[in-house]
């Protein structure tokens, strides 16, 4: 077991000389290019001519995404140093904004002060990025917002800023730099989403930039979509208008972060961003330690000692990795491909209600519904699918009337107590619905089978044709697809739309607050007109577990509305309903 690391004593304004300068050594420099050729085989910089490459990392700001901007004094401290090691020359150590209602980090909004909190390695500048966004919406307008966030050049720590915006925002954006620039900051402005403008747009951009004192133009891969191809077309593009610095900020959806930073360099590009690990929103960026072992090729003379990078991620960043979670994956693969901002995919994946059906029904639902601007009410009724009027054809009430209906859930439940739950079900003949697929209880003790998630549909379509039980299901208002895929199984179609905080029950469809299948199960036995509803298989999870609040208050809301049966499981559950036990009919 390592030693714990002696805690690190901040000295306000003390700055370390700056590390003694060795070369990337040929035995770990063989290591990280045999680590990157498995990665990413015959994408290699041809060594060239010497280029003033301005390496940039901002795995402090972009990272913040996932632990709210708090990262600890021994981490930053570490982190500082190993960028030295490497020659970075700008770390972006945060946000810079206003007060915000939660708790946040100090790279929320690194202040001057808590930048002279830090120890910052001789030569190493700094740099903060402030969203062009808060600045716009200001209500005294963006030059008083940017005059309050920001004193002269002279009297700060910072010597970068750099400003994010849209398309729309560019030309505001630029009156906001030219003041920074009049308070002696180095100014960069990063154009969003390049890759959703035409390049005639992004021309035009170009020239209005060009009578600005912009010190680099940057652009965005905001959505990890574009290729080598894309990038050198939006290259060319900028060039046509501007003739100063470029810089290129990649994001890694499609796993092409680092191809695109080399191809960027290639032609022209002056100006690289990376994070360490790739650490950075949704699936990240283009990784640090990667980046340098690239521009070794072409910066020969410059003292890169990678040890300390290596030391850092495997004592800081590893374990937040492993916490996170980022990088990309299938999901985020699909949201670069489909344009899908990534933050539907990270919330997606923090929130364990999101099963893999849920995130590939909200990526098909968003790629032709529009997400490439983030919004928790589109996340929201992404989820649920079924709107517009509802249709239906079958009615409940011929097979459930005056009988008790039992659902078999998904839960451990069922099957621990599958001898007893038999038993009670040839004893007391309950109407048995079981969810989707189940089959832990004896097939002849089914009656019908309950299923309304598209894409968990599609999924067990083949499993659900070789059942024998009745498939209850919204077939009307279900895709093409999905009724093509289900033909020559007998199905009833009970017809479901979603509306916020609502119940109903309807002789051939119901109204439903989500289209989980426990909701729709109920309404099916609701609008049959039984007796009473035993659960069995409900166990539920932990007491921190966000899926037992969103049941809770599911199975609270059906219990509130007019018309609804009482609810008992009858076999272990933690959710807040009555309980009797399976056990109790001998």
């Amino acid at each position: 077991m390592k030693n714990a690391k002696p805690k690190y004593r901040s000295t306000a304004n003390k700055r370390l000389s700056k590390p003694k300068p060795y070369l990337l050594t040929k035995k770990v420099k063989n290591m990280c290019r045999a680590c990157y050729n498995h990665i990413n085989p015959k994408k290699t910089l041809q060594r060239q001519s010497v280029i003033m490459i301005k390496l940039l990392d901002c795995t402090l700001r972009d990272g913040g995404y996932y632990n709210s901007w708090n990262f600890s004094q021994n981490l930053i401290h570490d982190y500082l140093q190993s960028m030295a090691a490497i020659s970075v020359d700008y770390v972006e150590l945060g946000f810079r904004g206003f007060p915000q209602d939660d708790f946040l980090g100090g790279c929320a909004y690194t202040t001057d002060t808590f930048i002279r909190s830090l120890t910052i390695p001789e030569n190493l500048k700094i740099g903060v990025m402030v969203n062009a966004s808060e600045l716009i919406k200001y209500a005294d307008g963006i030059i008083p917002a940017l005059h309050q966030l920001f004193k002269p050049a002279s009297d700060s720590p910072v010597s970068l800023v750099r400003i994010p915006c849209h398309y729309y925002e560019f030309e505001q954006t630029l009156l906001g730099c030219e003041w920074l620039k009049d308070q002696g900051y180095q100014v960069g402005i990063n154009l969003m989403q390049v890759a959703d403008r035409s390049l005639v747009e992004v021309q035009q951009l170009s020239q209005i930039a060009s009578h600005y004192h912009l010190d680099v133009l940057y652009f965005a891969d905001s959505m990890g979509s574009m290729n080598p191809k894309q990038t050198s077309q939006i290259i060319h593009a900028l060039r046509e208008g501007w003739s100063g610095d470029l810089g290129i900020h990649t994001h890694d959806n499609m796993g092409r972060a680092l191809s695109n930073c080399v191809q960027a360099v290639k032609d022209g590009v002056t100006w690289i961003d990376g994070t360490v690990t790739g650490m950075g929103r949704g699936a990240g960026n283009v990784k640090t330690e990667y980046l340098v072992v690239e521009l070794a090729e072409i910066r020969p003379n410059v003292s890169c000692n990678i040890i300390p990078l290596m030391e850092l991620i495997s004592n800081y960043f590893s374990p937040m990795q492993h916490e996170y979670g980022w990088g990309t994956n299938t999901y985020y693969y699909l949201a670069g491909k489909y344009g899908i901002h990534p933050t539907y995919i990270q919330e997606m994946l923090a929130d364990n209600r999101y099963l893999d059906e849920d995130i590939l029904g909200v990526i098909d639902h968003l790629k032709s519904s529009g997400g490439k601007r983030f919004s928790l009410n589109a996340l929201n009724s992404a989820r649920h699918f079924y709107t517009g009027e509802p249709i239906g054809t079958w009615s409940p009430k011929s097979l459930i009337a005056g009988r008790d209906v039992l659902i078999l859930g998904t839960g451990p439940g069922v099957e621990v107590h599958q001898q007893a739950l038999e038993n009670f079900i040839s004893s007391q003949h309950p109407i048995v619905i079981a969810l989707n697929t189940q089959t832990h209880i004896a097939s002849d003790l089914i009656d019908l089978r309950a299923a309304c998630h598209p894409v968990r549909l599609l999924a067990d379509c083949q499993e659900h044709l070789n059942l024998s039980q009745p498939l209850v299901i919204p077939y009307s208002m279900l895709s093409k697809d999905i009724r093509n895929e289900l033909e020559g199984k007998e199905l009833l179609d009970f017809g479901l739309v979603v509306q916020s905080e609502t119940f109903k029950f309807e002789d051939n469809y119901c109204i439903l607050p989500t289209s989980m299948v426990i909701a729709y199960s109920l309404a099916i036995a609701t609008s049959g007109r039984a007796k009473k509803i035993l659960l069995a298989g409900f166990d539920g999870y932990g007491s921190d577990d966000l899926r037992n609040h969103e049941m809770d208050y599911l199975l609270n809301l059906y219990s509130s509305t007019p018309g609804a049966l009482p609810l008992v499981a009858i076999t272990p559950t933690k959710y807040r309903i009555k309980r009797t036990s399976v056990y109790e009919v001998g």
